[in-house]
């Protein structure tokens, strides 16, 4: 089945508690999806790490312990319960062991789990965190799935590899419910029945479906995401010559381009977007407000340093920069949230969680633009984010961090043309700019933080795309366009060695100093 990428489930969000939407809203998001797997009550847990991946390297810096234990207690990724989810796992009877070891994974970002309830019964989950808090459930019990959270799912599984699955069909047709894709899975004398739905099922439909013979056992996994998937879904776009197309010919701008997509991509009314959108921004100027308070706990390497550039600025001791000295600030305060375990939003990764707040609100609020003209921005940079998510990546894991902060500079760059009021052109230009400026970003966050070097970097992506927006209102000439450099992106990102995709083997993680710090705290 296709993937169409969603601006709220892939590029701006999930909202979720720091520090990494890879290793922290994932995890948490494959615990809460394997959770409902089980019968009865769960009392332990098993997790595998496998031992070359990106997991095993940095599932305690950027807590995905935490998060996985918070999935597997049922909770959301925006948790603030989160930072304390291994005790109140503990102190509720679930044990949690987390376990490297060696077995073939095809992303490295997988997590196995072998799950125990109150009678004894184990289940076997396989899960992948896919960058931005995006992820995908593999395997379960020995059968080969694929559960991403974007669907209500009901598995069947029958006692008898001869039984058809038209009887349940027909129950879900009788309710008008129409099935969005049947897989019939068999193993040895079984048969699992993979039932993806886009509306939930009553206990009604449940209990009828139980009492069809042969059926041993239902259950219904509810969905992660925000935006639900179906099997009629089509997108507008798929480059940014069909956008320009469009805008073209129906005489639109970038930011209703945005709307036009979503709108067709989730099957909602624009009111929906902007109101999804808004509760984001407040949620985006939150985590500035909170990171400049310094009030949170920062309790690894770095500790609040935001609110010095302020003061420096207010004190006259800083180059007169206008409105970046601003976004530099503004941009670290989100990270020291996103540090802290505080509440942000993957925009599109928590990795790169400052530079489009930073640089979006700083430049409306330097410009006395109202919050609607900033959601229109933000739209406008998820829509630039689709064509990077559905050609290339987010996850540092698998092309460096030129796919997190070097993606999240690019989305911003064209944002901020649009709130200058440039053309659509002129924002396609400074995002080809911006991306062209990162290619070969390696990611080697010391002591497997998100901190070092990740806060310096969004003050980097952030400036460069004040930069290349300037550039692009200027008329200076991108020469290469933006798809183009998004696959170009990606194929670089391929050719890193896994010491340079988050894994903590290479680069500023592998100096004396990076050493000594990991050495130290892990």
């Amino acid at each position: 089945m296709v993937k169409y990428v969603s601006i709220f489930n892939d590029v701006i969000g999930p909202i979720m508690t720091g520090p990494s939407s890879s290793h922290t809203a994932g995890p948490t998001r494959i615990g809460k999806l394997a959770s409902q797997f089980v019968k009865n009550k769960l009392t332990k847990a098993e997790i595998y790490f496998e031992a070359k991946g990106s997991f095993a390297m940095t599932y305690i810096g950027q807590r995905s312990d935490k998060g996985l234990a918070g999935g597997l207690l049922g909770w959301e990724p925006e948790d603030s319960r989160i930072a304390d989810s291994l005790s109140i796992a503990a102190n509720s009877g679930l044990d949690i062991t987390f376990n490297i070891t060696d077995f073939d994974a095809a992303h490295p970002n997988t997590a196995k789990i072998i799950m125990t309830d109150s009678n004894g019964e184990k289940t076997f989950i396989t899960g992948v965190s896919l960058g931005g808090g995006m992820v995908e459930l593999t395997e379960f019990n020995g059968y080969e799935i694929s559960i991403c959270g974007d669907y209500y799912e009901l598995l069947v599984n029958l006692n008898s590899g001869e039984i058809s699955s038209s009887q349940i069909t027909d129950i879900l047709l009788d309710y008008e419910i129409e099935p969005q894709k049947v897989d019939i899975l068999k193993k040895n004398d079984e048969t699992l029945v993979n039932i993806k739905l886009s509306t939930k099922l009553s206990d009604e439909i449940l209990n009828k479906i139980r009492n069809i013979n042969f059926v041993e056992h239902v259950k219904l996994i509810k969905p992660v995401l925000q935006i639900l998937s179906r099997k009629d879904c089509t997108v507008p776009f798929d480059s940014s010559d069909d956008i320009l197309s469009f805008t073209r010919s129906e005489n639109k701008d970038l930011f209703q381009a945005a709307l036009f997509y979503e709108c067709a991509r989730g099957s909602i009314s624009e009111i929906e977007i902007m109101d999804k959108m808004k509760y984001i921004l407040k949620i985006m100027k939150e985590s500035i407000k909170d990171g400049l308070s310094s009030s949170s706990e920062m309790p690894y390497i770095l500790q609040h340093q935001a609110h010095l550039i302020k003061k420096a600025e207010h004190e006259g001791r800083l180059v007169n920069l206008g409105v970046l000295n601003k976004i530099i600030y503004s941009a670290m305060a989100c990270m020291e949230t996103s540090s802290s375990m505080g509440v942000v939003v993957a925009a599109p990764t928590a990795g790169s969680c400052g530079i489009i707040p930073g640089t979006l609100i700083s430049i409306c609020e330097e410009m006395a633009l109202n919050d609607e003209e900033c959601i229109k921005a933000l739209l406008v940079s998820g829509l630039i984010g689709v064509l990077i998510a559905s050609h290339a990546t987010f996850a540092a894991e698998v092309c460096g961090c030129q796919a997190e902060c070097g993606s999240a500079s690019c989305m911003a760059a064209a944002g901020i043309v649009y709130l200058m009021g440039g053309t659509v052109k002129q924002s396609f230009a400074a995002a080809s700019l911006a991306l062209q400026n990162v290619l070969g970003l390696v990611c080697d966050p010391v002591a497997s933080l998100a901190e070092i070097p990740c806060m310096t970097r969004n003050i980097m992506a952030a400036s460069n795309a004040v930069s290349c927006a300037n550039m692009a209102l200027a008329g200076v000439d991108e020469v290469i366009p933006l798809d183009e450099v998004i696959e170009s992106m990606y194929s670089v990102g391929k050719m890193l060695p896994r010491e340079l995709r988050c894994t903590c083997l290479g680069g500023l993680a592998n100096t004396k100093t990076g050493l000594k710090f990991s050495n130290k705290l892990l």
